[in-house]
């Protein structure tokens, strides 16, 4: 999948899995911090972006470090799942 057409889709995806129905994927920065920007964030926000990977990409952030890294925004989270998900 091309890292555009993934960014985008990440977005959608966010959008539906944390219930954000006031925000449209445009509105999302590609390098906008999750838990500091303007979508801010938290700790049960974290977990369910965690179980998105798993269900949508089938990868597993099972080590807080490492998800920490990846859940940083849209440009770290499509950079993992294009270096990670088996095609």
């Amino acid at each position: 999948m091309e890292l555009e057409a993934l960014k985008q889709e990440l977005k959608v995806h966010l959008i539906n899995y944390l219930n954000l129905q006031e925000i449209e994927p445009e509105m999302i920065k590609d390098d906008e911090p999750f838990f500091a920007g303007s979508l801010d964030l938290d700790s049960i926000d974290s977990l369910e972006m965690t179980v998105m990977i798993e269900r949508e990409y089938g990868l597993k952030l099972n080590n807080p470090t490492e998800a920490r890294k990846v859940l940083v925004n849209i440009n770290t989270m499509a950079q993992y799942i294009l270096e990670n998900r088996k095609n």
